[in-house]
């Protein structure tokens, strides 16, 4: 959420910046009109319940004065304390309605972008920033893509799937369940030694973790609700990981806190339709390995670049040919300031495909969410930053190798890293 005084003091400012996302989408000007309307109510409250005090002390000293309390003088105030007293009545509850009108269309703003985010209006603007594992591209033209592959191999199972469910989700069967599960402790186990503490939170989410991290209410339509409780299945473990300090003022040397979680994550891609119809690319339900870190905001930038290099880290342990990408401000998340994206190499299609989506959202959520931190002898409170990524999305890791990996007999090698946990060189 942004901060209300920060956009009353400079209105200008703030909508130019809003602007980068998009000319047009986003106006202050409800906002303020809103706010200034709060504001001249929220006057009139105090001053009207000055007068209220004022007159019941008055009518206290005039009958310790030796007044009869039926005196017509105190009858006179009394009534002017009731005509008050009426009058705040009114006030209190539309004061409350704008508060909660104004907190509503606050919600709908998504964050500034940093003023290092590249300046652009969609993914063609995005900024090239490396790449890796040119050396690991397959030698293999006549590579089929993952989906076929992998079908081949009698590991993915999407008909099936479909019995079960509907269209966009997989069964995996044998080494493919295996390789799987191989890969979610390949990458728990990479970040726990990076220093990540490892959590296993639920899976339904009630609508205020939603809120408190920005999917709600402007996505919600992207989210599975459970119609009988106030419950969500989980989009990303980043809403579990940030909402476990929700509502909390950590001490500075607790931070950084630095969380890893594996966890089915289940979306609607509403917005997707006709796109990645095949394949593990865009399912209903992915497993993913989130990146969470909530850190002292002096320190945010130098852990958004960890947190990069942590997610970058697997894709180089599994050689798989990967590039990194600075998303323009037109194309970064709702809740994000800063995003660098890691596209993996899938070689059937000749293209970088995102697998990893590594964001700084600053005090963002942390307004939204209430979580800040105290410092030792200093007064006062401060919002902490918070930070996310994939390291990485587990199904789309399994696309690339599959791809990376394929022999033109059909077979597909596995990572050496992963032999260790898969039990086996080749699929």
């Amino acid at each position: 959420m942004l901060d209300l005084k920060q956009i009353r003091q400079n209105p200008q400012t703030i909508q130019e910046l809003l602007d980068r996302r998009g000319i047009g989408q986003y106006d202050l000007k409800p906002i303020l009109e809103l706010n200034q309307r709060q504001r001249e109510l929220e006057t009139s409250r105090t001053q009207l319940q000055a007068r209220s005090n004022e007159i019941g002390k008055l009518i206290g000293q005039k009958i310790k004065a030796g007044n009869s309390p039926n005196s017509p003088e105190i009858q006179a105030l009394r009534a002017d304390g009731n005509q008050v007293k009426s009058t705040l009545s009114e006030l209190e509850p539309q004061e409350k309605e704008l508060k909660v009108e104004l907190e509503a269309l606050l919600l709908t703003l998504p964050n500034l972008p940093s003023e290092s985010t590249p300046l652009g209006k969609s993914e063609q603007e995005n900024v090239e920033v490396r790449r890796w594992g040119d050396q690991y591209l397959p030698e293999n033209d006549k590579i089929l893509p993952h989906w076929e592959i992998g079908e081949q191999l009698k590991i993915l199972n999407f008909e099936r799937a479909v019995k079960i469910a509907q269209s966009r989700f997989v069964t995996l069967m044998g080494a493919g369940a295996a390789l799987e599960r191989s890969l979610i402790n390949f990458m728990l186990a990479q970040q726990t030694t990076a220093g990540y503490l490892e959590v296993m939170p639920p899976m339904l989410i009630n609508s205020q973790s939603l809120t408190g991290t920005g999917q709600l209410p402007k996505f919600a339509e992207e989210s599975f609700k459970c119609d009988a409780d106030d419950l969500w299945l989980a989009p990303t473990a980043e809403v579990s990981l940030v909402n476990l300090y929700r509502d909390e003022i950590l001490e500075a040397s607790q931070l950084p806190i630095n969380h890893c979680a594996y966890t089915p994550c289940f979306r609607r891609e509403a917005g997707s339709y006709g796109r990645d119809t095949r394949g593990l690319i865009r399912l209903h339900q992915f497993n993913k390995v989130e990146l969470v870190k909530i850190v002292h905001p002096s320190t945010s930038e130098e852990e958004h670049q960890k947190l990069v290099r942590n997610a970058e880290a697997i894709l180089e342990a599994l050689k798989l040919p990967y590039r990194t990408i600075e998303l323009c401000t037109g194309d970064i998340g709702f809740s994000a300031a800063k995003t660098y994206d890691l596209e993996v190499w899938l070689p059937s299609s000749g293209k970088y495909r995102e697998i990893s989506s590594c964001s700084n959202c600053l005090d963002f959520q942390a307004r939204r969410s209430n979580i800040r931190f105290k410092e030792v002898g200093k007064k006062g409170t401060q919002f902490v930053h918070t930070l996310n990524g994939s390291g990485l999305a587990v199904g789309r890791t399994m696309a690339a190798i599959l791809e990376n990996y394929q022999q033109p007999d059909g077979t597909v090698r596995v990572p050496e890293v992963l032999q260790p946990y898969l039990g086996r060189e080749v699929l």
